[in-house]
C-alpha cells in the first residue's frame, strides 16, 4: 500500500479519548495576531511530557470564527455600537425563499385529466422545488437584505440529523429569474464544522463577494448551502460512510442535494453543482466531486487535505480506498471521464503546496482538470480564502458551471 508522508497510517493513529476536549483549543493559531494557546493546552494530538511518545503530527489544522470576531473586537476596543445593528434585525423569524417561483405542477382542468409539469424557462435541465418544503429562521441579513437562515435537515437516506444554513442571492426573488434554475454551492467549513458551520457568520464575507461578483458579471449568482460537516466534535469522518459511524458521505453526497432540490430552482444536471471547502471541508468536497462525478462538476479547495486521515478508518482499509481522492481521480483517468474540475487555494504563508503541486502532476490528466491558485501573503484562514475567490476562483468556477437565465421581457 502506498504511504502518505504527511500523515499516520490509520493504525497508528492515537487514541483521542486520552485528550481534552478539542474545542477547548482547536483553530485559535490560524488567525493574524493570535499570541498562541494558554500554557494549559496542548497541541491537538500531543499527550503530557511523562506519558508522551513520538508520532506524526497531524495535518489538517481548525479555524474557529467566533473566537476571531471576539478576538477582534477587544483588540480594536470595538464596542457593542460599532455593530451595525441591523444585521441582527429579524434574527429568529421564519424566512421564505423565492415568493415568486412556479408551483411544481399546474391544477387538473378535470378530474380524468392528468397532471402537467411547469414549464420553467424552456431549459429542460431546470428542476423547480419538489418538496415539502422546510422551515427556515434567520440567522444572519447581510446589507443588501439578502438572508443567511437555518433549518433542520433529517437526512432520509443517511439517517444523520443535522443543522444546514442557506443563501440565495438578490436574483433568485427577481421577477425576471422566477422561472429559471440557479447553480448551487455547497460550502464546506474546516475542523469539525460541528455544532456551526462558519461560512454562515456574515463576517467572513462569502456571501458578499457572490453578490458582489455577480454585479461585476465575474461570478454566478450562486445559492450557497452551508451544511454542518462531522457528526460531533470527537473526530474526522472524512465526509465518508465509515462503517459502524454516522453515514456523512451519504448525508453531504445525497441528502444535502435532495434537501436543495426540494427546497430551491436548481438544475437537475451536474452543471449547475459544485462545491467549495477550507482545510477539511476542501477534502470533503474534492472527495466527493471526485466520487460523484455524475452529481458535482467542480470544487474550489483551500488550504485543502489530500487524503483521508479519520482514526475511525482502522481495520476498513477498503473502504478508506474507495474515500481516498488519489484512488478516484486515477479511477476516472482510467474509466475516461466523466470532466470534474479542482482548483486548489493556497495561501503563500501557509504550508501545503507541495503536496497539492504532487497531486496535480501525478492526477491533472485526462478528465481531472486541475488549477492551483496562490493567495499571496495567504494564511490558513477563511477570510484569506475569500479573498482568492474574489481574486480569481469565483471566476473560474462561474465559467465551469451554468447560469440562470432571465424571461425575454
Amino acid at each position: 500500500m502506498h504511504q502518505h508522508p504527511q500523515r499516520p497510517r490509520p493504525d497508528e493513529q492515537p487514541s483521542y479519548q486520552e485528550y481534552p476536549p478539542r474545542e477547548q483549543y482547536q483553530g485559535h493559531e490560524d488567525f493574524p495576531g493570535y499570541p498562541g494557546p494558554p500554557q494549559q493546552y496542548r497541541p491537538y494530538g500531543e499527550r503530557p511530557a511523562a506519558a508522551r511518545t513520538p508520532e506524526p503530527k497531524r495535518s489538517r489544522r481548525r479555524i474557529r470564527i467566533g473566537a476571531a470576531v471576539a478576538l477582534a473586537l477587544l483588540v480594536g476596543g470595538a464596542g457593542v455600537g460599532a455593530w451595525k445593528l441591523d444585521w441582527f434585525s429579524g434574527n429568529g423569524e421564519e424566512v421564505s425563499f423565492g415568493k415568486g417561483t412556479p408551483p411544481p405542477a399546474t391544477a387538473k382542468a378535470e378530474p380524468s385529466a392528468p397532471a402537467t409539469a411547469a414549464t420553467p424557462s424552456g431549459d429542460p435541465d431546470v428542476a423547480l422545488p419538489a418538496g415539502p418544503k422546510s422551515g427556515f429562521k434567520q440567522t444572519a441579513k447581510l446589507d443588501d437584505g439578502t438572508i443567511i437562515a437555518k433549518t433542520r435537515l433529517a437526512g432520509a437516506k443517511s439517517g444523520f440529523e443535522g443543522d444546514v444554513w442557506v443563501w440565495a442571492p438578490k436574483e433568485y426573488d427577481d421577477p425576471k429569474y422566477a422561472k429559471s434554475g440557479f447553480p448551487v454551492l455547497i460550502a464546506l467549513p474546516g475542523g469539525n464544522g460541528f455544532p456551526d458551520n462558519y461560512w454562515a457568520d456574515r463576517s467572513l464575507g462569502l456571501q458578499k463577494a457572490i453578490s458582489d461578483g455577480a454585479k461585476a458579471g465575474t461570478s454566478l449568482p450562486f445559492i450557497v448551502i452551508m451544511p454542518v460537516l462531522n457528526p460531533d466534535a470527537k473526530y474526522y469522518y472524512d465526509g465518508s460512510d465509515i462503517p459502524g459511524q454516522a453515514k456523512m458521505g451519504t448525508w453531504m453526497a445525497e441528502d444535502v442535494p435532495d434537501f436543495v432540490k426540494a427546497n430551491f430552482r436548481t438544475y437537475k444536471s451536474r452543471d449547475g453543482w459544485a462545491f467549495m471547502g477550507s482545510s477539511s471541508g476542501a477534502f470533503v468536497g474534492m472527495k466527493t466531486v471526485l466520487q460523484h462525478p455524475d452529481r458535482f462538476k467542480a470544487v474550489i479547495a483551500s488550504g485543502g487535505e489530500i487524503v483521508p486521515d479519520s482514526p475511525l478508518w482502522k481495520g476498513h482499509q477498503a473502504e478508506m480506498d474507495a474515500n481516498d481522492p488519489e484512488k478516484l481521480a486515477q479511477k476516472l483517468i482510467d474509466t475516461k471521464g466523466p470532466e470534474v474540475y479542482i482548483n486548489f487555494q493556497i495561501g503563500t504563508k501557509e504550508s501545503g503546496k507541495e503536496r497539492m503541486t504532487k497531486f496535480q502532476q501525478q492526477y491533472g490528466k485526462g478528465p481531472v482538470k486541475m488549477t492551483i491558485r496562490d493567495i499571496q501573503n495567504g494564511e490558513h484562514n477563511g477570510w484569506h480564502y475569500v479573498r482568492g475567490m474574489k481574486e480569481g476562483s469565483l471566476e473560474w468556477v462561474s465559467k465551469v458551471l451554468k447560469g440562470p437565465k432571465p424571461e425575454a421581457g
